[in-house]
């Protein structure tokens, strides 16, 4: 298998799954009302159906220039509203226990990123 398709694949699950248990279980949405976000219900729901649908977008490898923008941006916003505050809070090592998927999702939707041009649909 290609390292194009497998990195596909698991960042597509990652967000698939996140994006699914997002819009199934009710308690996680508690955690975008902690954050003191606008509309954090709005947000919920937009962050959930995103991550959901690109994910699916990244397993079938179909439109990723669409797909993977949104992404980084969500694992961005991610890092500077759930996990800069721990490091302000707990300390750089909890900090980085606490973003080290976030930081891993990144560089891989990152690297993604730069070469989804370049590399072919087989």
């Amino acid at each position: 298998m290609l390292p194009n398709k497998f990195i596909c694949y698991v960042l597509g699950y990652v967000f698939i799954i996140s994006g699914l248990i997002k819009l199934i279980d009710p308690s996680r949405r508690g955690m975008f009302h902690e954050l003191a976000l606008p509309f954090p219900e709005t947000l919920f729901f937009l962050v959930a159906m995103v991550e959901f649908l690109a994910g699916m977008l990244l397993v079938s490898r179909m439109y990723l220039h669409l797909a993977i923008p949104p992404l980084i941006f969500i694992m961005i916003g991610a890092l500077f509203f759930a996990k800069i505050p721990i490091l302000w809070t707990e300390g750089l090592l909890s900090f980085l226990f606490a973003s080290r998927l976030d930081i891993v999702l990144l560089v891989l939707l990152i690297l993604l990123w730069q070469h989804v041009g370049k590399w072919k649909k087989v």
